[in-house]
C-alpha cells in the first residue's frame, strides 16, 4: 500500500496538497477527467511550476467565474451523489465536509443541518476537497499522514 506523508509546517489546504500530489507524480489529466464528472460549471485547472524562497514546487490553481453559492452540507454531498466518481472517492470527500460542517456547526452553536458553507460552499473549495480524494485514488494512495499542522494564534472578537 502506497503512503502519503504530508509536513504540515505552514498550514495544508486542498490546493496544497493537490500541487504536492503533481509534483509526486500525480497525472493533471486523469485528476482533470475525475473532476469533469462532478455536476459543477464555470471553472478551469491550472498546474504551473513556481519558485517561492528558493524552492520550486507546483501550483494548483481553479479559476472560477463569479459565483454567490451559499451551500449546505446536503448540497454539497449531493454534488458528489451527482458525480461519476467512485464511491469511496465520494465518501471521503463527503466525511471531510461533514466534519467541516460540524467544526462550523460547533462554532455557531447551531445544527449542522442549518450550516451554510460560505468558503466550503464555494466551487474552487469543492473541487479543491474532491480533487485531493481523487487525486489519492488515482495514485494508489491507501494511507495519508500528516505533521501538526501549524494553525498559528490569535484571537478573535
Amino acid at each position: 500500500m502506497k503512503t502519503a506523508y504530508f509536513d504540515c509546517f505552514s498550514g495544508i489546504s486542498g490546493d496544497m496538497i493537490l500541487g504536492a500530489l503533481l509534483d509526486a507524480g500525480l497525472d493533471f489529466e486523469r485528476l482533470r477527467a475525475a473532476l469533469a464528472t462532478l455536476p459543477l460549471s464555470g471553472y478551469r485547472l491550472g498546474a504551473e511550476r513556481v519558485t517561492r524562497g528558493g524552492i520550486t514546487g507546483t501550483r494548483f490553481t481553479v479559476e472560477v467565474e463569479p459565483q454567490h453559492h451559499h451551500r449546505t452540507l446536503s448540497d454539497n454531498i449531493s454534488i458528489l451523489d451527482g458525480s461519476g466518481l467512485s464511491a469511496p472517492v465520494r465518501q471521503r470527500a463527503a466525511g471531510i465536509f461533514r466534519t467541516i460542517a460540524e467544526a462550523e456547526a460547533a462554532v455557531h452553536g447551531v445544527p449542522v443541518e442549518q450550516v451554510h458553507f460560505h468558503e466550503i460552499g464555494a466551487v474552487d473549495s469543492i473541487i479543491d476537497v474532491t480533487g485531493a480524494c481523487a487525486a489519492l485514488e488515482i495514485m494508489g494512495i491507501g494511507a495519508v499522514f500528516a505533521s501538526p499542522v501549524n494553525v498559528g494564534e490569535g484571537f478573535v472578537e
